[in-house]
């Protein structure tokens, strides 16, 4: 199976001899396979093969895989029995089904009809009942067909189906036979009728001959006297063309002595024309000197008024102001430093202040508590001076932690200090480096800017090359699709080329020029098809009027070799040639200028045969010269085409099939050049796109790095300011750092003193003082406290304006060594500015000397150019004269060419007349050879004016008057005959021979089939006899297998009509056990399909066939029936060979092998075989 529904890829199946299993999925295609044994062997019902039409049995295709174009199937059968009439051991039958709609049938691989299957599977009882293929729905079929529908079961697997049908064909013949029988005798009557009047007709044909001899005799004479007055006349008009031809060769002498003059004079003149052409030349070069050094020295001009004017310096900063503003940043940093030192002085001052007042009103605190203390008792005075020892204690742990703080930021201002210093120098050696490079990057820049632009404009002339090119090659592209299709064949010529035959014209070459009288002279065949013999060509063209195609005209090649006419021919062509003499471009041999383009000599042969003794000229006056010359046919290139006898032309016809190939040729050639200019022009624009790409890119990066310099130069130049700010500010924070440590230092001093101090035993103990002292020491105390928060007040304020001037100062850091910075890179930039004026001073006097030499260039240019326009100026008048020379002798040639024409003309009408004549002649001797069959050199000898005439008194002298009175006698007694069968004789004889022929073959017809009906009722006795023992045998099995299925039930079959076994149904009667039902319809499923069962098995146990396939019978059924069924399929298989469908686990167990169909992901069906024996063992 091949391409068969789900069988998409080539799938052998072996099947073993007894049972066979089928099995898969449902879905899976195990039903195909029975669809294919159906098929191929002649199913042609799509539904009985589960389909809406034929050509759904081929591969449809699915979403992994391409629907197929055919399906086919091959099954082979073992015959090594011989039970197939066939002598082979093996035979298989191959069905071949295309989705166009065709469908082939082979046995053994040689083509078959669906009949020769048919016969051949019947004479083993698998007809085209298919009985033997049981399918899904069968079963119930055979139950509901009719009785005779069973009988025809019976009959296919007896084998006589065939010979009924074949019996059955018999009589249609037999039947439609009556007519033809009747037609003949009617036709036997007809001739006997027509036989009396044609023996008239024959009587009065015998009189007729007599006066027809008479008449033959004088138009015979008449016309000999006739051929003997046009040769007269041909004789005398030879004479005036040898007096004409003399003329024609002196004036040819006179016309090659004029030629040969303009010859001389023209080559004279052709001369001049290169030395004129130099001189041409050679002026338009000076020209272009003159105007390329006048552009030179106006554009060197312009070059030195540009670099004579210096430009404008615009606003750029001035060196000297920016010293004057750094030398007043100065001044004023130095002011805010003195401000801020001041502000430091008065810090301190407000510091010493300050700690004076806290040691004051540490005092006054002291003499208080200390009062207080004295009025406490020890305990109490005790405790006060702990905690005051507590409190100085705290008090220089705070400080010394302090301190440390200090330190660490002194430390790290001196890192910023020496980190920023190190930053300033480095960037102001950078600046330094960067402004150095400034002139090279900018001259770079512009170099590049400049190449950029010149490789954009050859980008933009590529891509306009390429455009027209482009154009160009779609044009071209046109033109040629134009020509492609108008070479298409058209009408039947197409179908012919898909049926086996070629174009003529595809092997044809046909030199430039030639092609439209080649076609004329191929009369028509040029532009049809071409095939090896006769027989393709006659299939060919009754192919084509059953496909409706239309008309077309074939050349065929076979049995064309050269042969003594095409020669003859082409001498006669080679005569005229060398007659007439004509210009080589007016005239060319047919043969020379069209050639086959392929092999074989059957090719060379046909196109001698087409165009041997043709010649294609020009115009019509050198066909005609040629023809009247003795050239078979010329054909002129407007399609005129002449011969001897006849001449086709008049319109101009339309471009031929040759010129629209050869234009299409030409085309091609034209567009594949423009396809290659096209290609050059695109490899070109990419060229010039990748050079511009690369010229922008260096026009590109030398501009940003050139932005990128500037803007680096700028931003290092602001950092350099903020990093000497940054470390002015690193040395002020430095410098207070400091300041604070040492007040700090000073400040633990003065506590570790006090701290001492309360170290110390008291020396003497005061007396306690009175209240008024206590109050006296408080208003101090208070007064001490009040004076120190003052002074810590004026402290903050001295710390805030020294914070506002460290910040001026900051901010002031660094401006003025800007401003050096600035007015040192401006006195650079003006040193550049200098050297730039010299360079352009420079460039300014090498452009004047430039203009001079150019001015010197241009006056020897123009010295030149006066020179070789005088030269010119000579020479053209040497040209004048010799054109003159020429014009009187070209006169001439055309005074000669005009007597040339007249004298041609003069032979013209004297080859007229002549032809004329000869034409007169030739029509005579045609009618000689029409009329009477005699050639007219034989007439004129036989029955010419000389020629005396026999009568019934003897022989007179020949006078045409008498012969013309004597035919004039004849024709009238023909005349008063009316009209004469001249055939009536023959026909009088082929009539009765005919008569007799009919009428012993209607004796034949009516001997015939009176055999044949004792054929067919011996045929019928044979069948009656067989059928009558296939119906009782298969009757006698039926009611054994039923009672095998239905133990205690009771099965018949009944013959409808027994007297007439040819024609009598089949009835089937079936009752099981414990039911008194008979009909059919009453059974239960089961028991219907075992009833079928019963019948198809006892067929197949009366009248075996080599195989039987059941798809899925016992579905149905239950275990007990099912075990049944499975013995009668044992027993079946001692016989013949089981193929079943079945999802059943019983019937897989009995099977002798298995066959798994599964449907793989892309949609085909797959098989896997397995013999259960090997399982087994």
């Amino acid at each position: 199976m091949r391409g068969f529904k789900s069988f998409a890829t080539a799938t052998t199946v072996r099947f073993e001899p007894g049972i066979n299993a089928v099995v898969g999925p449902n879905g899976s295609g195990k039903s195909n396979v029975v669809d294919a044994l159906a098929w191929v062997m002649g199913e042609q019902g799509a539904k009985t093969l589960r389909g809406g039409s034929m050509a759904d049995v081929i591969f449809a295709g699915t979403s992994r895989r391409p629907a197929l174009g055919r399906a086919e199937v091959s099954l082979t059968i073992d015959n090594s029995d011989g039970v197939l009439p066939i002598e082979y051991s093996e035979v298989t039958i191959t069905r071949t089904l295309f989705r166009a709609g065709g469908s082939e049938y082979a046995i053994n691989g040689t083509p078959a009809r669906l009949l020769d299957v048919q016969e051949l599977l019947s004479d083993t009882g698998m007809g085209r009942e298919m009985h033997v293929i049981i399918g899904q729905g069968r079963l119930d079929e055979v139950l509901t067909s009719s009785p005779d529908e069973r009988r025809n079961i019976v009959e296919e697997a007896a084998g006589v189906l065939k010979h009924r049908r074949r019996k059955e064909k018999t009589l249609r013949k037999l039947e439609a036979m009556k007519g033809s029988f009747t037609r003949v005798e009617d036709l036997t009557a007809e001739l006997r009728r027509q036989l009396g009047p044609l023996a008239k007709q024959a009587e009065a044909a015998r009189r007729a001959q007599i006066i027809q001899a008479t008449e033959r005799d004088a138009r015979a004479r008449l016309l000999a006297d006739d051929l003997a007055q046009a040769q007269a006349r041909l004789e005398a008009g030879a004479a005036e063309d040898h007096r004409t031809a003399q003329l024609r060769e002196e004036n040819q002498v006179a016309l090659t002595q004029a030629r040969a003059a303009l010859a001389t004079a023209e080559d004279h003149h052709a001369r001049l024309n290169p030395q004129l052409s130099a001189l041409r030349d050679s002026s338009e070069r000076l020209a272009s000197l003159e105007e390329r050094f006048r552009a030179m020295d106006e554009l060197a001009r312009e070059r030195e008024r540009t670099l004579s004017t210096m430009p404008a310096r615009g606003g750029q900063d001035d060196p000297e102001e920016l010293h004057a503003r750094a030398v007043r940043a100065r001044a004023e940093e130095e002011e805010l430093e003195g401000r801020v030192r001041d502000a430091q002085d008065a810090l301190r001052a407000v510091l010493t202040q300050r700690e004076e007042t806290e040691t004051a009103e540490a005092v006054a605190e002291r003499a208080y508590n200390e009062a207080s203390r004295v009025r406490a008792d020890a305990r109490e005075n005790a405790a006060r001076r702990a905690g005051k020892v507590s409190a100085v204690r705290s008090r220089l742990e705070a400080l010394a932690a302090e301190v440390e703080r200090v330190d660490k930021d002194v430390a790290a201002a001196r890192q910023r200090v020496q980190t920023t210093s190190v930053q300033v120098t480095d960037l102001e050696e950078e600046l330094v480096a960067t402004s150095a490079g400034d002139d090279t990057l900018a001259s770079t820049h512009e170099e590049h800017t400049r190449a950029h632009l010149a490789a954009r404009t050859a980008v933009e002339e590529a891509r306009a090359n390429e455009a027209r090119a482009r154009e160009e090659m779609a044009r071209l592209q046109a033109i040629v699709d134009t020509l492609a299709l108008s070479l298409e064949p058209e009408d039947a010529t197409a179908w012919a080329i898909e049926h086996g035959a070629a174009l003529l014209r595809d092997h044809l070459h046909v030199e430039r020029g030639w092609e439209s009288a080649a076609e004329n002279a191929l009369a028509g065949t040029a532009a049809g098809a071409v095939v090896d013999d006769l027989d393709s060509a006659v299939d060919i063209l009754r192919g084509a009027a059953q496909a409706q195609a239309g008309r077309l005209t074939l050349t065929i090649t076979e049995g064309k070799n050269d042969d003594a006419a095409a020669a003859a021919r082409e001498a006669a062509l080679s005569a005229a040639f060398e007659t007439v003499r004509p210009d080589p471009d007016a005239a060319v041999h047919a043969l020379a200028v069209v050639s086959w383009s392929g092999t074989g000599s059957d090719l060379a042969g046909l196109l001698k045969q087409l165009l041997a003794g043709t010649a294609l000229t020009v115009d019509l006056v050198t066909a005609r010269l040629l023809v009247a010359a003795g050239a078979p046919r010329a054909v002129t290139t407007s399609g005129d085409v002449i011969t001897e006898c006849t001449a086709t032309g008049g319109e101009a016809t339309a471009a031929a099939t040759l010129t629209r190939q050869a234009a299409y040729q030409d085309a091609s050639e034209q567009l594949d050049a423009a396809s290659t200019a096209a290609d050059e022009a695109a490899v070109a624009l990419r060229k010039a796109e990748s050079a511009e790409e690369e010229a922008r890119a260096r026009a590109e990066a030398s501009g940003s790095e050139l932005t990128a310099r500037d803007s680096n130069l700028a931003a290092a130049t602001a950092q350099l300011g903020a990093l000497r700010q940054a470390l002015a500010a690193a040395r002020a924070d430095e410098e207070r750092a400091v300041t604070r440590a040492a007040s700090l230092r000073e400040d633990i001093a003065a506590r570790q003193a006090e701290l001492e101090s309360f170290a110390e035993p008291e020396e003497n103990a005061t007396e306690i003082p009175d209240d008024g002292e206590l109050t006296r020491l408080s208003r101090k105390r208070d007064t001490a406290h009040e004076a120190a928060v003052a002074a810590r007040k004026q402290e903050t304020e001295a710390r805030l304006a020294l914070r506002t001037a460290e910040e001026r100062f900051r901010a002031l850091s660094g401006r003025a060594d800007a401003l050096d910075n600035r007015a040192r890179l401006a006195r650079e930039r003006l040193e550049r500015e200098e050297r730039a004026r010299q360079v352009r001073a420079e460039h300014a006097v090498l452009a004047g000397q430039v203009a001079a030499a150019a001015v010197r260039a241009l006056a020897h240019v123009r010295s030149l150019r006066a020179e070789v326009a005088e030269q010119r100026r000579r020479v053209e008048e040497e040209q004048h004269g010799a054109e003159g020379q020429l014009t009187h002798l070209r006169e001439r040639v055309d005074q000669l060419r005009t007597r040339e024409r007249d004298l041609a003309d003069s032979t013209h009408a004297r080859e007229l007349a002549t032809a004329r004549a000869r034409m007169e002649y030739e029509q005579l001797a045609t009618r000689s050879l029409e009329d009477l069959g005699i050639d007219s050199a034989t007439l004129v000898e036989e029955f010419g004016p000389h020629i005396q005439v026999p009568t019934e008194d003897g022989a007179v002298p020949y006078v045409r008057a008498e012969q013309e009175r004597r035919l004039a006698t004849a024709q009238r007694a023909l005349a008063r005959l009316g009209t004469i069968n001249p055939l009536a004789l023959e026909e009088h004889a082929a009539l009765e021979e005919r008569q007799k022929y009919l009428a012993q073959q209607l004796d034949d017809l009516k001997k015939t089939r009176a055999d044949l009906l004792d054929i067919v009722a011996e045929l019928d006795e044979q069948v009656t006899l067989v059928m009558k023992a296939a119906l009782s045998d298969i009757s006698a099995r039926f009611e054994q297998v039923f009672a095998r299925l239905f133990p205690g039930g009771e099965g018949h079959l009944i013959i409808t009509d027994p007297e007439n076994v040819l024609t009598t149904g089949v009835e089937i009667e079936a009752r099981p056990p414990g039911k008194r039902v008979k009909r059919l319809s009453l059974l239960s499923g089961g028991e219907r399909s075992l009833t079928a069962i019963a019948f198809l098995v006892a067929i197949f146990m009366a009248r075996p066939s080599p195989f039987y396939v059941m798809d899925e019978v016992e579905a149905a059924l239950d275990d007990v029936n099912l075990g049944r069924l499975l013995e009668i399929f044992r027993e079946l298989q001692r016989s013949s060979q089981l193929l079943v469908i079945t999802h059943q686990k019983r019937t897989m167990e009995i099977a002798d092998a298995l066959y798994g169909v599964a449907m793989r992901e892309d949609g085909v069906s797959t098989v896997v075989s397995q013999r259960m024996s090997e399982l087994r063992e």
